[in-house]
């Protein structure tokens, strides 16, 4: 069985404004990363680096947009930080986003899933902490789209 990360958060916005939020550069550099270069077509970047300094390290260098449907799915190729990047950056393939955007009374669901994790201890290292990682990003996000304190 496949070890997953999946995550589920209501945003209080459109699945459009939702959707902008993983594919407009200047809404990921307020709650996600420090710069970000993304591409929003198959086939298309999606690079966020958190160290831009630094462009080889902790950041989604190379990844690629898979799939997308505009204000409905956009999934993506991810890769991980300096501490586990000797094993997760170079297998292919990568580990993969897939993010979808769903109406409610609410707002947006937001369901993001992460897969691809390996079967061996560090792997299983890296996926936990991508799970706290994702959990506190979505945190952030909610702050962001809310108008609350503390995003990025």
């Amino acid at each position: 069985m496949d070890k997953v990360i999946y995550h589920l958060t209501t945003l209080k916005c459109s699945p459009e404004k939702a959707f902008e939020m993983f594919t407009v550069n200047e809404h990921l550099e307020r709650w996600l990363t420090e710069a970000a270069y993304v591409e929003p077509d198959v086939g298309g970047k999606y690079e966020l680096f958190w160290n831009p300094e630094d462009r080889e390290n902790d950041s989604t260098i190379g990844c690629k947009i898979l799939a997308l449907r505009p204000n409905r799915l956009l999934s993506f190729e991810w890769k991980g930080p300096k501490q586990f990047k000797h094993f997760m950056n170079e297998i292919r393939p990568l580990t993969n986003v897939v993010v979808s955007f769903i109406p409610s009374p609410e707002g947006t669901e937001v369901h993001l899933l992460h897969t691809g994790w390996r079967d061996t201890p560090e792997w299983e290292e890296a996926r936990e902490w991508f799970d706290k990682s994702w959990r506190m990003a979505l945190t952030e996000l909610d702050k962001y789209v809310t108008g609350r304190e503390g995003a990025r």
